[in-house]
This record gives C-alpha cells, sequence and structure tokens, in this order.
C-alpha cells in the first residue's frame, strides 16, 4: 500500500510552509522566470502563468497522493508572501527516504530562508513522518545551494559525475545547455541535533546569499 504525505503546514519563527494554492500563481510564475532558477532548475522555458496553475492544481497534488513527494510554498509569516518553493521527489517509503530541493525567489535572498525552510521540513520529516534519510543534490557550480545544505548539517557524501544538466546564456541571449557534476548530500536524523542551536548562536540563519 502507497504511503502519502499529510497535507500539512509547518511554521517557523519567520516562515510558513503550506500547500501551493490557485492564489500563488503569479508570484510563483515570476519566481520560475528568474535567471538563476532558470539555470539551475529543469522549470520549462518560459514559465508561463498557465504552466504554473497547472503545476499547482494538478501536478503538485497528484506527486502528494501518489506518494511520490510534496511541494510546499514558502511564505513570510507577517506579509504572507511567497518566498520559495520546498519540494520533497523521489520518495521511498521503504526505505524511509526522500529527495529535498529548494528555491528562492530574488528578492528574498540573503535571509537565510532556504537554510530555515530546509531544516523546518527536515525536522518535520524525522520527527512526524518518522523518516530515515534525506538527500539533496546540488549542481557542482551552486555553491549557494551547497552552502544551504552545509548549515543544515547535510555531509557530502560524493560526485555524481557529469550528471546533471543546466542552462547558461548563449552570445544570443538565448540559453544552452551545459553537462556539469551532482554533489550528493544526506541528512540523517542524529545530522541535525544541535544544529538550530548552533544557528543561534552564530547569529541566526541569514549568514549565507542563498538562493537556489
Amino acid at each position: 500500500m502507497t504511503s502519502t504525505f499529510p497535507d500539512i503546514s509547518i511554521s517557523t519563527e519567520r516562515l510558513v510552509l503550506r500547500p501551493f494554492d490557485e492564489d500563488d500563481v503569479q508570484a510563483l510564475t515570476e519566481m520560475m522566470n528568474d535567471e538563476q532558477v532558470m539555470a539551475w532548475t529543469d522549470v520549462q522555458q518560459p514559465f508561463t502563468e498557465a504552466g504554473a496553475r497547472a503545476w499547482i492544481t494538478e501536478c503538485a497534488p497528484a506527486e502528494r497522493t501518489s506518494g511520490r513527494g510534496l511541494a510546499l510554498a514558502v511564505t513570510e509569516f507577517l506579509t504572507q508572501r511567497l518566498v520559495g518553493v520546498i519540494q520533497l521527489t523521489c520518495t521511498d517509503w521503504h526505505v524511509r527516504s526522500t529527495e529535498l530541493s529548494y528555491v528562492v525567489a530574488p528578492w528574498a535572498r540573503g535571509e537565510g530562508y532556504a537554510s530555515e525552510a530546509a531544516l523546518a521540513t527536515a525536522q518535520w520529516l524525522f520527527r512526524e513522518q518518522k523518516f530515515e534519510r534525506i538527500e539533496l543534490r546540488t549542481a557542482a557550480d551552486n555553491t549557494a545551494s551547497q552552502q544551504v545544505a552545509q548549515k543544515i548539517g547535510c555531509i557530502s557524501e560524493g560526485v555524481l559525475r557529469n550528471a546533471c544538466i543546466a542552462r547558461a546564456r548563449t552570445p544570443e541571449d538565448g540559453w544552452t545547455e551545459v553537462r556539469t557534476d551532482y554533489i550528493v548530500w544526506s541528512l540523517l536524523p542524529e545530522d541535525i541535533e544541535g544544529v538550530s542551536e548552533e544557528l543561534a548562536d552564530s547569529g541566526g540563519f541569514g549568514a549565507y546569499s542563498d538562493w537556489n
């Protein structure tokens, strides 16, 4: 029998992680058309409002109900503005493992939102859902994403050579695909023990300009 993630919200000091709804279409469209999001993700080009609506109303719910994953809108607690996306994919309910990724809107970068949202999601997965492993994959040149992984306690396990397809601008101002390596990170329940306290001692989540 396939297991599924619950339809939940997760709160932190500054953020609320919740299911997407149709009110998020415009903000999601703007975020996914950002240059750096285009460079490091496989988002369709261009990312239209119709595509955003289909993803919110069809694709994301289907991922959850099928047990494959979960997509959460990351919003500011005070303003309710869409900050980014936390996504779980490739979930294995027997092994109790899943792959985590994150995207942050350009206006919200540098505030530590990616690490705060990722850590809150990891804590929820380990404590409430009894998961035993979270995996992250970051492109070799995506140092900001790697800093987020390090900040929440992830351990680098190695390199998948030539396994990632990123994008780069062409002289004609178009996009071309470039092949690069993936760095594989893992996070286990014991890895996040004390992470929140360490972040508090170091001044909080905003030490890195994390974006994706």
